[in-house]
C-alpha cells in the first residue's frame, strides 16, 4: 500500500519509513505541510500518516485536502494531552488518531483497521465501471456516454483535456460524484443506504455530510444524460437505474416512494 508520512522529526520520520517499508508499504516522507500537498498534486496516497504539529502549517489542512479523495485512509499524529489538535484532526476528515509516544504494534494495527474500512472504495477508484453503455473511470473522474447518445451539454462539464479521445463523449465528475457514483454503479438496480455513502465517502465527517450527500447527488443527476437517473428511495437511500421500470417493486410503487406518497 502507498503511504504517505507527513512528519517533521527526522529521527522518528526515519524510523518509521523503515519499519513501515519492512511491513510491506511504499513509503514517501513530507517534512512540513507544503511538501505534503505537492506529493498529494504529484499522486494520491492510499493513506496517509499527518502530524498535526508541523513547522509550516497545522497538519489538519493537509487532512483537508487528503479528505477531498474520498479513498484515502488518515490517521493523524498528535502529542500527548493535546487533546485540541486531535479534536481539530479528526472534524478535519481524518479517520483515527495515534498519540506520541506510541508503538510500532499499535500504529501497524491501527493502518489494518483504516485500511480495511477504505479497500472497497480503492477498488472502485482503480477499476472501471460499467452500466447501460455508460462507464465510469473514478480515478480519472470521467464519465464516458455510449456512442449513440450526444456530446454531453457544457452545463455537464466538460471531459478532462488529457481523454482526448473520449472529449466528446464524457462528462467530468468532481471526486465526491465519482466516488458516489462509483457505489450506486456498483450495485445497479439495488438500493444503497444513505449511510453507506456517509460512512464509505465522509467517514469522520462533520454533521452536515448528510446535507453534503444530498447537494452531491443533485449535481450528479444534473449532469447525468438518460436514460441514466438516480432515483430516490424514501427513508432508505438511492439506486442506480437506466429507465424507470428497473426500479426495485415496480414503477407505480416507487414513483409512489418518490413522490414522498410511500407508507
Amino acid at each position: 500500500m502507498r503511504l504517505l508520512l507527513c512528519e517533521d522529526d527526522n529521527q522518528l520520520a526515519r524510523g518509521l519509513s523503515r519499519a513501515l517499508s519492512r511491513a510491506g508499504h511504499s513509503v514517501e516522507r513530507a517534512a512540513g505541510a507544503a511538501e505534503a500537498l505537492r506529493l498529494i498534486r504529484a499522486g494520491v496516497p492510499d493513506l496517509a500518516l499527518v502530524d498535526l504539529s508541523l513547522p509550516d502549517g497545522h497538519g489538519s489542512e493537509v487532512v483537508k485536502r487528503l479528505r477531498q479523495h474520498a479513498h484515502v485512509g488518515i490517521i493523524v499524529i498528535t502529542a500527548y494531552g493535546d487533546e485540541r489538535s486531535r479534536v481539530l484532526g479528526l472534524r478535519a476528515g481524518a479517520d483515527d488518531y495515534v498519540v506520541k509516544p506510541f508503538s510500532l504494534a499499535e500504529l501497524l494495527a491501527r493502518i489494518d483497521a483504516v485500511a480495511r474500512r477504505t479497500r472497497p472504495l480503492r477498488e472502485l477508484r482503480t477499476a472501471p465501471l460499467e452500466y447501460a453503455g455508460f462507464r465510469l473511470e473514478s480515478e480519472a473522474r470521467l464519465l464516458h456516454l455510449p456512442p449513440e447518445l450526444p456530446a454531453p451539454r457544457p452545463d455537464q462539464g466538460p471531459a478532462a483535456p488529457d481523454a482526448a479521445a473520449h472529449r466528446d463523449h464524457a462528462v467530468q465528475l468532481t471526486g465526491k460524484e465519482a466516488a458516489i457514483l462509483a457505489l450506486l454503479m456498483a450495485h445497479p438496480g439495488s438500493t444503497v443506504p444513505r449511510e453507506r455513502f456517509l460512512d464509505e465517502i465522509w467517514p469522520s465527517g462533520p454533521a452536515s455530510a448528510s446535507r453534503s450527500l444530498d447537494t452531491h447527488i443533485g449535481a450528479l443527476r444534473a449532469k447525468l444524460p438518460p436514460p441514466m437517473e438516480i432515483a430516490t428511495v424514501r427513508g432508505v437511500g438511492y439506486l442506480l437505474r437506466a429507465a424507470p421500470d428497473e426500479l426495485v417493486g415496480g414503477p407505480g410503487e416507487n414513483r409512489a416512494e418518490e413522490a414522498g406518497e410511500g407508507p
